[in-house]
Parts: structure tokens; sequence; C-alpha cells
């Protein structure tokens, strides 16, 4: 009976922060829209039960907008806590982080007014200010990209001018910083392939992807982030 019920006081905790509720949410999405995607191409049957699921896939997207219009003092906070990155060793990483915050929080202003247009609370057109909160969520993950990028080639730098005592330490350390960075570069590409297919029909593969492929490329996405935050909570991370 505890072996049970330490998975579910384990899924309760998550569930009962916002970030990890968002995480499972996200996930619960994306793979909705994954199966509805699928099952929408088969038979009339099968065909009636995708619909349903995309139809779910919708609705858990449209709870994480409305949750998103209170993100915005979080991004406020942590990228004033950031600043301009004097902590960072690195010039590049520092004004590629940023970048990368300042496109955040130009992003979620976007994105509620688009929703408030949608909801009818405000008369503008929504569709263009959906266009510039996806363009500046892709801006975000190719700086994102890039920053992990950067980083790998430090680290390689860096495990180059270890010696002695000190290189296996820093050879397990280091190996665990490529491998998040590598699953964040990971992540990132299946989401910017998401942002650039919601863009405007003419721009690189925009408005080519069928529901199953966007649920697959946001499962991959969500599942990288859910594997990321167990490995940090099982590190002692915040």
């Amino acid at each position: 009976m505890a072996a049970a019920a330490d998975p579910l006081s384990s899924l309760v905790s998550v569930l009962e922060s916002y970030r990890g509720r968002d995480r499972v949410i996200r996930t619960l999405c994306y793979g909705c829209q994954l199966a509805g995607g699928v099952l929408a191409r088969k038979s009339p049957t099968e065909s009636e039960m995708g619909r349903r699921l995309l139809a779910v896939s919708a609705q858990l997207s449209h709870c994480r907008t409305v949750l998103r219009l209170f993100d915005d003092l979080a991004m406020l906070a942590y990228s004033r806590q950031y600043g301009l990155g004097a902590k960072e060793e690195d010039t590049i990483v520092r004004w590629l982080s940023v970048l990368n915050n300042l496109a955040d929080q130009l992003y979620y202003p976007c994105e509620h007014v688009a929703w408030a247009a949608d909801a009818d609370v405000i008369r503008t057109n929504s569709h263009k200010w959906w266009t510039l909160s996806t363009a500046f969520w892709g801006l975000s993950l190719v700086l994102g990209i890039v920053r992990s990028l950067r980083i790998l080639f430090q680290l390689r730098r860096k495990l180059r001018n270890c010696t002695g005592e000190s290189l296996e330490q820093s050879q397990k350390e280091i190996d665990a910083q490529v491998k998040s960075e590598v699953l964040s570069i990971l992540s990132s590409m299946a989401d910017l392939s998401n942002a650039v297919h919601w863009l405007p029909p003419g721009f690189l593969w925009a408005g080519h992807f069928p529901p199953w492929l966007v649920g697959l490329m946001g499962t991959i996405s969500s599942l990288i982030g859910v594997y990321q935050t167990s490995v940090g909570a099982g590190s002692g991370a915040v």
C-alpha cells in the first residue's frame, strides 16, 4: 500500500505546483493531438474518436493560454533578477540570455491581446497578435538553441583544459551539463518546428504540418521537459 502511495503522492505534488501542472497539461494536450491526428486518418469509427481527442487537445491548449495570463510578473521578476547577466563568465552567453528573456517578456502581452480579441473583450484583429506572439516564441527558441550550442562549445574547451585529479570529477559534471544542453536543444528544435508551422503561410513550412505531426513534435518536447524536471528534482535542484 505504501509503495502505491508514493507515485500518487508524487503526482499530487506535481499537480499542486503551477509549473508541474502546466507540464502535465502540455503533455496531455500534445499527446491527444498526436493520437487524434493519427486516428482522424483511419476508419469512420476511429476518425470520430480522433476528432474527439483533437477537441480535447484544443481545450487543453486554451486552458494553458488562460493560465499564462498570470505569467507576466513571474517572467518580469526573473528578468530583473538576471539583469544583464553580470554573473555569466561568457559575454556571448550573457547577451543571448538577455535577448532571450526580452523575447519571452514580449511574448506574453502579445498573446494576451490575441486571447482578449478572440474572447471579444477588445476589438482588434487577433490574427496579427497571434502571429506576433508566435514570432517572439520562435525567436526565443532560436536564441535558446544558439545559447546552448555556445555553452556546449565552452564546456568542450573547459574539459580540454582539465588535467590531473580534477579531470575525472570535471568529466562527470561536464557530461551531465552536456546532456542537459543537448536535451534542451532537441526540445527547442521540436517546439521551433511547430512555431514555424503556426506562422503565416509562405514562410518555410508554415501551415504544412498535419495535426499528428504537430502533436508528435509537441509530445517530444513535453516528454523531454518532464524528464529534465524529474532529473532536477531527483538531484535536489529547484
